[in-house]
Formats: structure tokens, sequence, C-alpha cells
């Protein structure tokens, strides 16, 4: 099937039409380009497929410097055929058009480059590699569970050091997890799938303080992606002396840390669902009040006012009754962290109806080569 492609739609993917009028969503291609395809997934009102042959290629199209990034290959990436500064643009699309649609917002984006990767590559300090029936670890095919035997990952940090982990013998395991840490460390975590995580740990520093992460525990991937999301969260909410502030879905207290700097002792109280981040968190932050709680049923009950809240929630986002409850607290700001621009859109959306809106909005950079974007949204009352 011949195809024009016609724009970028969110998730790695651009949008043209089929013959008989149903979408079809297309990796490996860009805006502009006349390309053969190979249906990949096929729905009633939709269609998946990948750009097998580039018959008039976009002027921003480059050779992918990995191998193993093309059609049917490793799922990891999806931009590599295209020039990083064409990658940033295309994500700010992403994110603008998420913003009109979902939440009437329209706002100029610029996607920023952060600290610590070489022109898109060689950032990644955390990779999670599948291991085949032969021992031989690799990375999974895009929207599969087959795994592709790659030779080396061009995203990952050097102290990964992938070609060795995809040479060993993993045979007896179903997973491998090699994460560097900012202070150098290195750990390698053979697991069988569902297991109970090996009581190792991992120090991380960022700002002076330095947390014990346990195997398996949340931290940024890229190298500059801590530093930097505190400094604009540090920013957006000019904590004073003596403010009371939340910070919600904190994990190990990235941010909280940020926040107790400037309220002082006590004055911030860190929520986090996940045990081992609370334990590692308390332990780092003694000054910072942590809970062991999930988000939603603990703002329901919480009734003590609020200045600063900041939020960090997984992919799916916050959704309406974590706002509506953020709102009910009435804080001046309100700074959110988020991994997914459709759901920050969402978000927004709902925070607007409560009286609370955007006024500044950093994009950046933290997964080169792939479709992810992080944004920083400052909400502020109305």
């Amino acid at each position: 099937m011949l195809l024009d492609i016609e724009r970028v739609a969110h998730g790695g993917v651009c949008v043209g039409h089929a013959p008989d009028g149903r979408v079809v969503f297309v990796r490996h291609t860009a805006p502009g380009e006349r390309v053969r395809v190979e249906v990949t997934e096929e729905r009633r009102s939709y269609l998946r497929a990948d750009a097998v042959e580039i018959v008039q290629p976009s002027a921003s199209r480059v050779e992918p410097p990995c191998p193993w990034a093309g059609p049917g290959r490793c799922g990891g990436c999806d931009w590599q055929h295209l020039a990083l500064d064409e990658q940033r643009r295309l994500k700010a699309q992403v994110v603008r058009e998420q913003l009109g649609r979902m939440a009437g917002i329209v706002r100029d984006v610029v996607v920023e480059p952060v600290p610590g990767d070489v022109e898109g590559l060689g950032w990644r300090t955390r990779v999670r590699f599948a291991v085949d029936e032969n021992g031989r670890a690799g990375l999974r095919r895009h929207r599969s569970h087959e795994i592709e035997p790659i030779g080396d990952c061009l995203i990952a940090h050097p102290r990964i050091e992938a070609t060795d982990v995809v040479a060993a013998d993993w045979s007896g395991h179903d997973e491998v997890e090699v994460a560097v840490a900012s202070t150098g460390e290195r750990m390698v975590t053979p697991a069988r799938r569902g297991s109970a995580a090996r009581d190792l740990t991992l120090r991380e520093e960022v700002g002076g303080t330095s947390w014990q992460l346990p195997a398996g525990g949340f931290w940024q991937v890229h190298p500059g992606a801590a530093g930097t999301l505190r400094e604009i969260v540090d920013d957006f909410t000019s904590v004073q002396a003596g403010e009371r502030c939340l910070d919600l879905y904190a994990g190990v207290g990235i941010f909280a840390d940020v926040l107790s700097r400037r309220a002082g002792a006590r004055m911030v109280t860190a929520v986090e669902s996940e045990r081992r981040a609370v334990a590692a968190g308390a332990a780092a932050l003694p000054d910072v009040q942590f809970v062991s709680a999930r988000v939603e049923p603990w703002l329901r009950s919480h009734r003590d006012p609020v200045d600063v809240i900041v939020l960090d929630p997984p992919r799916r986002g916050a959704g309406r009754n974590v706002m509506a409850s953020i709102a009910g607290c009435r804080p001046r700001v309100v700074a959110y962290v988020a991994c997914d621009p459709a759901a920050l859109a969402r978000d927004l959306g709902i925070a607007a109806e409560h009286g609370y809106e955007l006024t500044d909005l950093r994009a950046l950079d933290l997964f080169p080569m792939t479709a992810h974007i992080e944004c920083v949204a400052r909400l502020e009352r109305a």
C-alpha cells in the first residue's frame, strides 16, 4: 500500500489514510513522506503499519545509527530515522496538539535538550533486557513479546555495557536489569518474571543528597533528568520558609528534598504507595514526613491547608478525582511533572474546571530517539 504521510501523532507514529478512508498509524516515517507500508495490525476503524519503502523522503530523514532500529526490529526507539532537531520539533507538535485537543489550551511549545547524552545517544542508565529460550538477552520488538537478538544498544549509557550483557548466558532467567547510578556504580539484577527483587541497593545522588535505591526502584533514566527537573520544580514553586507542601507520587523524594530545603523541617509531606521507595526516602530525608499510601484515598481524607503541591504521577496521569482533591486543598501553586502529554492535557482540563490554569510549561527531551516527552506544568488559581 502506497501512502502519503500527513502529520505526526502521539506515540511515535505518523498518520496517513488508506484507500478505503481508514486512518493508518505508520511507524518509521515522517510528515510529508510518500511511503510503501506493510500492515501490522488491522482494526475496523484504523490500521497500524510499518514504512518498508521510502518513495519520497523527508529532508530531515537520516540513516538510523542503530542497525536494529527498523521495521520489525527492536521496539525501543521510534525516531532514529530523523535528525534530532526534527525529532524535537515533532514532539513539540504532539504536545501542542494534545493541549489543544484535550484541554482547549493554545500554547507554543519548545522541546528542550538536557545535559547527559551525546547527540541523543548513550543516555539510558537503566535497561531491562528480556531473555530468550537460549539464555540470550535482547530487547522486545514493537508491540510484541518476541525478542530481538541485538548486538548493542546505542541509547544505553556506556556503563550499561550492553554488548557484554547480550553476549552472556542468562539461562534460567526471564530478564536481566542493568542500572548505572549517578555515582558510577553498576548493578546487574537477573530475575525470573514475578519473583521478588534481590536485596540489593544502588546509591544515587543529586543536589548533594544521596539515596540507597532498592533494586528495580524508580529513578529517572536520563543522567540529566533528576537535576533538571528539580531545578524547574524549584523555579515553578518558589517555596517560602514555613509554607506547607505536598509531594504526591513522591518516589524516594527527589522533589520533596527541594521543597524541604526552602520550606523547612517537617513542612513537607511526601505520599508514595511503594513501600521500598518510602523506606529509602525516609532514610535519606529525615526532615520530610513520608506517608506510605495511595495518593487518591489519602487526599480524600486530607484536611490540612496546603500552600504548594508537586505531583509526578505514572504514565496514566492523576485523573479526575486526584485533580479535584488537589484543587480542594487550594494551593497557591501546583507543579505537575508528566511523562505523557495526553494524560497531562486531560488533567489540565480538569484543573481548569476547578479554577486552576496553566501559567507555565517546560517540555524536555529526556528520551531522545523515542516518542516519549517529559513536561513540567505550573498551575495557579485563575
